[in-house]
């Protein structure tokens, strides 16, 4: 939809009389009747990709630029608010509105010449990206199970998109919201709040947080309940700790299931034995010979499934008996079509561990979630977190205590909202379009696709398990299905060859499965996703002919 009335307003400036401005020289007579805002947005992101607007260089003001190019403040505002929601320019309040991220793709050459500004069309072909790592660190990066630096690996690849699963878009922090917050708190805080703290957290955000459990997630619970920790990694590296302590010597996981969550309980000295996924979500069945278990029920990663009804009233019986649920809320906010799923903590909080923390909903580097346990392990895990770190540092407990009091982390979450579920749809579309043979998992949430590559005769969505076991299936991390010889860390190497980082999905599995993607959206606008899907589509056909 057109946010502005911007063509219509200017409806009567013909091309002899339109402006012209030095900024870029912009010349409005170019842009094609009835879709100037179209044309300014696409001058300003070529010049951004090509390295005319650097990243930091702020834009002219809309009053500014409308006047000099004759047109509506209208016209102006459309074209940088979609740069905006392509995530390629951000609002600094009274900074103005900077150039936070360049197109995929972008070429830095200086001097560009005239013929360069011309947009390359859709069926143009453009010039394979070649990564910058060589062919064996390539190798060595998807040839070998995980290991545990596995994603300091990734993240320090070079590549033109990433599709990393559990990215937020880190362009859209609310930075001015932040900076007010943070001036007010400053302006207020006494003496004694510079000095050392409660090892649990402030009591303004514990109190912040009761109340958004409450509000969002449906769980009734006491400040004094709560735990502040730097992120789900330290609440599970704490239970770990204490559960051990406990004489608990495993925690059954999800399969497929977060390896990341594996290497942090292993770290711990716990085993992790796997327990089947499929349509309904964790097989409660296969818990019975097991203690305590961590799941993602909200939006089970990485297939996304949520845990059914049936599922959930098994699994509270199964915790009545004596079992004990770890309950890891990683994404539980961003949902776009379906309704709210309520935490297990609000139906069994004697039974659950809750972690929740903002690195999916603000950023990551905050290192900020939180803990509620049961009575019997509340006290030593503030011991355990006391001899951790004597708390997480105040200031930022008290700025996001205030944003999460203030409502304005609810807009946030409104917002991020709206632009994610036009960035699924994107790669939806551009999935469908470049990799029809691919089934698509949890879409209705989350901020990342499950893509599998399915043996039809299979039916429906089986995840992992002995049905899978066969002559298909040799390796050691199974990853090797489908008549096909297909393997997804095949598929991940030749995408990531090409710019693209993705998971694989044998990574985030302990037994047989069929081979698949991770692929975030979240932190990639449209035009990087429909690039970033292409290149996978041309990985996968090379990878087959191969």
């Amino acid at each position: 939809m057109n946010r502005s009335n911007g063509d219509h307003d200017d409806r009567s400036i013909n091309s002899a009389s339109a402006g012209s401005s030095d900024f870029l020289q912009l010349d409005i007579g170019e842009a094609p009747f009835g879709g100037r805002a179209d044309w300014l947005a696409g001058q300003l992101r070529r010049a951004i990709s090509d390295g005319r607007l650097p990243l930091g260089s702020r834009l002219p003001a809309t009053r500014g630029l409308a006047a000099e190019l004759q047109v509506s403040r209208g016209v102006v505002t459309e074209a940088y608010q979609r740069l905006s929601e392509d995530g390629h320019v951000a609002g600094r309040g009274r900074n103005g509105t900077v150039v936070v991220a360049a197109p995929t793709g972008a070429s830095r050459s200086p001097g560009p010449s005239r013929s360069s500004d011309v947009a390359r069309s859709p069926g143009a072909p453009q010039e394979p990206y070649r990564s910058e790592l060589p062919g064996d660190a390539l190798s060595r990066l998807f040839s070998a199970p995980p290991g545990d630096d596995i994603f300091d690996l990734v993240r320090s690849a070079p590549a033109r998109i990433d599709f990393s699963p559990g990215v937020p878009d880190l362009t859209a922090f609310p930075r001015a919201a932040w900076l007010r917050a943070e001036r007010e708190v400053l302006g207020g805080l006494s003496a004694p709040g510079f000095g050392y703290g409660d090892p649990r957290g402030t009591p303004e955000l514990r109190q912040a947080v009761a109340h958004w459990l409450a509000r969002n997630r449906g769980i009734r619970v006491e400040p004094d309940e709560v735990i502040v920790v730097a992120g789900t990694a330290q609440a599970l590296a704490l239970l770990g700790q204490v559960l051990r302590d406990d004489g608990v010597e495993e925690i059954a996981v999800e399969d497929p299931g977060s390896l990341g969550v594996r290497q942090h309980l292993q770290w711990q000295g716990l085993r992790t034995p796997p327990v089947s996924v499929d349509a309904e979500g964790i097989r409660v069945a296969e818990l019975r010979t097991h203690g305590v278990v961590l799941l993602t029920p909200a939006h089970q990663f990485p297939t996304g499934v949520v845990l059914g009804g049936a599922r959930r009233r098994e699994l509270m019986r199964w915790a009545g008996d004596g079992g004990l649920i770890v309950e890891d809320d990683y994404d539980a906010e961003h949902r776009y079509d379906r309704p709210p799923v309520p935490a297990l903590r609000s139906m069994l909080p004697e039974r659950v561990c809750y972690a929740g923390s903002v690195s999916k909903l603000l950023a990551p580097a905050l290192r900020t979630g939180w803990l509620v346990a049961p009575p019997r392990y509340r006290d030593a895990l503030v011991a355990a977190k006391r001899f951790a770190d004597l708390g997480n540092p105040a200031l930022p407990q008290l700025v996001l205590a205030r944003l999460m009091e203030s409502g304005e982390l609810e807009r946030q979450l409104r917002q991020l909202r709206r632009r994610h579920r036009r960035r699924r749809d994107a790669m939806i579309a551009a999935i469908r379009h470049r990799l029809p043979g691919a089934v698509v998992h949890g879409a209705a949430a989350g901020l990342h696709l499950l893509i599998t590559f399915e043996r039809p005769e299979l039916g429906g969505p089986e995840f992992s398990g002995p049905e899978f076991a066969g002559p298909d299936f040799a390796g050691p991390e199974s990853a090797r299905p489908l008549g096909e010889a297909l393997l997804d860390t095949d598929l991940a190497a030749a995408s990531l060859a090409r710019g693209v980082k993705v998971h694989p999905l044998s990574w985030h599995r302990q037994r047989p499965g069929p081979p698949g993607l991770l692929l975030g959206y979240a932190a990639s606008p449209a035009t990087a996703i429909a690039d970033g899907v292409a290149a996978i589509g041309d990985a996968l056909r090379d990878v087959r002919r191969n």
